[in-house]
């Protein structure tokens, strides 16, 4: 039987070794990227890791330098790496398209572009809206400007994940074993090509972060509030429980305030971004909305530092002096 493992996993550089160990395990591997000039001469070596990450836009610098060196080395053992994520090349059309001068109103009703296009929009619209309000609104109008985003950011997930799945699908039965890189908000893309593929190949899940908390003796999950949320709504779009909701909400608004941002190139083992988000997790799971509406104008336009800070004078210091 054919076998596609899903690696669900984070963007640090601290989570190469565990990629790496799963991606070896598959013949084919299909990166959560879309096809980028100069990646083949890249993975062949004709081209340095440096030249070929300077004209891209990468989120995690560190985190992409390491996986480029990884992914040359698969590619020298006989790996089949292939780019594949249909959503972000067809907004980088989007983009081109625009930049030649047309107009929203010039992309075609019929075409992939358009429902991406307005998925995007969407998403990114109520994003800015958040945060105008966080900045001066209330603390209710700031849990439903999150509210609002996490339920437009839910749908461009399912398109991005549905578009995804169409195009693994027919490229993983070609290869008897594969590995597909995924973020662990992309959990849809899994079921998705579960029931796609079924019965003849079988669809496994890769939790690699969960392997790291549990290689460090910790228990838990990478989950934040935020996510938490979005997944309810991508999973449920229609759901409606405010209370819930509005407590996802409210925490996210703190954790987001608390993670830290910073990349830090780490490969040791140590597990340094894991240890910080799930202690983060493991604080905002304590406090209730009361707790938050409290915190809201002290952390608004505080520091990272600051916002910790004020985080654990209400009793979550033990568990976020994994970071101070």
């Amino acid at each position: 039987m054919q076998q596609v493992f899903v690696g669900l996993s984070l963007h640090r550089p601290e989570m190469i070794p565990l990629i790496s160990a799963a991606m070896r395990r598959s013949e084919a591997i299909f990166l959560e990227e879309p096809p980028a000039p100069g990646f083949d001469q890249m993975i062949r070596g004709e081209l340095s890791v440096e030249e070929y990450l300077l004209p891209i836009d990468v989120e995690y610098p560190a985190f992409s330098r390491e996986m480029a060196c990884l992914l040359r080395e698969l590619h020298a053992q006989g790996k089949k790496i292939h780019q594949v994520e249909p959503f972000i090349e067809s907004l980088l059309h989007i983009h081109e398209f625009f930049a030649e001068g047309h107009k929203p109103d010039d992309v075609s009703e019929n075409s992939i572009e358009f429902y991406v296009y307005r998925a995007e929009r969407a998403a990114t619209g109520a994003l800015l809206a958040y945060y105008q309000t966080v900045g001066t609104g209330t603390f209710e109008e700031t849990l439903d400007a999150i509210i609002r985003f996490a339920r437009a950011d839910a749908a461009r997930f399912r398109l991005r994940d549905s578009l995804r799945a169409q195009a693994l699908v027919s490229l993983v039965r070609q290869y008897p074993s594969s590995y597909i890189e995924s973020g662990l908000i992309h959990y849809q893309l899994w079921r998705l090509l579960r029931d796609r593929l079924r019965p003849h190949v079988q669809v496994q899940p890769l939790f690699l972060a969960d392997a790291a908390l549990r290689s460090m003796g910790e228990k838990g999950h990478l989950y934040g509030p935020g996510d938490q949320l979005t997944l309810l709504y991508i999973f449920n779009p229609t759901l409606s429980q405010p209370e819930w909701e509005k407590l996802l909400a409210a925490r996210s608004m703190i954790y987001s305030k608390i993670l830290e941002k910073q990349e830090l190139d780490d490969t040791s083992g140590t597990f340094q971004h894991l240890r910080d988000e799930l202690a983060c997790i493991r604080a905002v799971r304590q406090l209730s909305i009361d707790d938050c509406r409290q915190l809201f104008p002290l952390i608004r336009r505080a520091s990272s530092l600051e916002a910790r800070q004020r985080v654990a004078a209400l009793g979550a210091v033990s568990e976020l002096s994994a970071r101070d």
